[in-house]
């Protein structure tokens, strides 16, 4: 499987989510740092400020990473949607602008 996944090295949800992921051989993470670069942020926001996916984590102040785009064009917040192994339910888009989420 391949995917797409938007985040940040100073998340720790993207931290953790990028090292479950990479952990397994059949998965192959194209990983892409939001804080990396301008254009990465923009392809991100493109994402953040279209996608209905996004509507919950921006009203309540998330950001929204980490985000995953699998090779079927699927899109989540959520690494239970594809990754059969047990994780926690308050993974996924909780880092919020405030710092409180990370």
């Amino acid at each position: 499987m391949k995917l797409i996944m938007y985040g940040a090295d100073i998340c720790p949800d993207c931290v953790d989510a990028k090292a479950r992921l990479t952990a397994h051989e059949t998965i192959e993470v194209d990983f892409r740092d939001i804080t990396e670069s301008t254009k990465i942020l923009k392809e991100f926001l493109s994402y953040r400020d279209h996608e209905e996916l996004f509507a919950p984590v921006i009203k309540a102040g998330g950001i929204g990473i980490p985000f995953f785009i699998l090779e079927d064009n699927t899109k989540t917040l959520d690494l239970n949607d594809f990754l059969e192994e047990d994780i926690p339910a308050d993974s996924g888009a909780s880092c919020s602008i405030d710092g409180k989420g990370c």
